[in-house]
């Protein structure tokens, strides 16, 4: 697909720019180094990841699944060939301390990679230059992928399941503080807006092609029926809800399939830019249509962001709007679980909350949406819980 859209000369000297640019949100590599370039980064860092499965004898599972996609995603949009290795070798390290087997840990290595902004930002913040910054930058990089696993699986308890994006909240506790040391030194970062406009139709038609294969793909291997369909709405997505293990890969890929299309065509209908930072949105409520997501349980969700912007100053196209629509679906468990009602006043305080994450990381983490997420669980899930016992 890349090179629908750029030359070859082209592609290398886009990823030369992606690889050298901040990443901090909201950096569109699209906008950064050219469409062909950036679809070209996200196909090496899929290769990568699927290289890595192999060699360590991973087996296929919807966390696994929503795992690349969630790559391929942010891959558009803040991960790259360069600033995804401090993390995982960070990750790597702790397996090593706690002698035990890599493989463990892969899911974090997958989605820890929401950090991997840091390592760049942190060479580029112009208080040294040369090896010194790149080491320094790989150290403390490498510290906070050590940091991760632990926190990650602390995380849990704190949102209860109830948030998809659990390493997102872990991250964002982690660039917080990470944030909060480094401003106490005069070290801080300027906000970021790179946007690309304009390529709506051209999006629509590649993406929608995808889906479609993707869905006649599944309704092929699913023995040509569109058996266990209907059990996706049953399941409240709360983790751990496997749909690849549950259903196995016909119905999953058909459930991922109707997700793409239906998230692709809504921000379409909002008038909303289809670009890298959407369209990883889109991809990544693809991967999660294997691990906790339907139709059933994020419509409320999104249903609620809408309905908070015609209370509140944000425009339904605005950034980070727009990202919230689509990442906010993280809290479909919510949904899921206790009901549509209480998924639209989770969706509505989600966007509300996710508009004032981002200052406490300095948008070093890209799971912005995961961190609010799990703020939003922790709060409100005690409160539903709560008056359903009353009730």
């Amino acid at each position: 697909m890349a090179f629908l859209f750029s030359s070859p000369s082209e592609v290398i000297l886009g990823l030369k720019e992606i690889i050298l640019s901040p990443d901090i949100l909201i950096t569109d590599y699209m906008a950064v180094g050219g469409i062909g370039a950036t679809l070209i980064n996200c196909a090496l860092l899929i290769i990568i990841y699927v290289i890595l499965m192999l060699v360590l004898d991973v087996k296929p599972s919807g966390t696994i699944i929503a795992g690349i996609f969630t790559v391929a995603g942010f891959s558009l949009f803040g991960k790259n060939i360069f600033n995804i290795w401090p993390i995982i070798f960070g990750i790597w390290v702790y397996s090593r301390v706690q002698k035990e087997n890599f493989s463990k840990y892969i899911v974090t290595a997958i989605f820890g990679t929401t950090l991997s902004p840091a390592f760049v930002q942190v060479i580029a913040n112009g208080s040294m230059s040369g090896f010194p910054a790149i080491a320094i930058g790989f150290i403390i990089s490498s510290i906070v992928g050590f940091l991760l696993p632990p926190i990650a699986s602390a995380c849990i308890r704190l949102h209860q399941g109830y948030s998809l994006y659990n390493v997102g909240l872990a991250a964002g506790l982690i660039g917080t503080v990470l944030m909060s040391l480094l401003r106490s030194i005069g070290i801080d970062f300027e906000t970021r807006l790179l946007w690309l406009t304009g390529y709506n139709l051209h999006f629509i038609i590649l993406f929608s092609s995808l889906f479609i294969l993707m869905i006649i793909l599944g309704y092929i291997l699913n023995g040509k029926s569109f058996e266990h369909m209907r059990k996706f709405k049953k399941c409240s997505g709360k983790l751990i809800t496997d749909f690849y293990l549950l259903f196995g890969i016909g119905p999953t890929l058909m459930n991922m399939g109707i997700l793409g299309l239906f998230s692709l065509f809504l921000v379409a209908a909002l008038g909303g830019d289809l670009n890298g930072p959407t369209l990883g949105g889109v991809l990544t409520i693809v991967g999660f249509g294997a691990f906790g997501k339907h139709l059933r349980n994020i419509i409320p969700i999104m249903l609620g962001i809408i309905l908070c912007t015609t209370l509140n100053i944000f425009d339904i196209t605005a950034p980070g709007v727009m990202l919230a629509l689509l990442f906010g679906t993280t809290l479909a468990p919510i949904a899921g679980s206790f009901g549509p009602i209480w998924g639209i006043v989770a969706g509505m305080l989600h966007a509300v909350i996710v508009m004032n994450t981002s200052y406490l990381h300095g948008g070093m983490i890209l799971y912005n949406n995961g961190f609010a997420g799990g703020i939003v669980c922790m709060f409100l899930v005690p409160l539903i819980t709560a008056f359903r016992k009353e009730i």
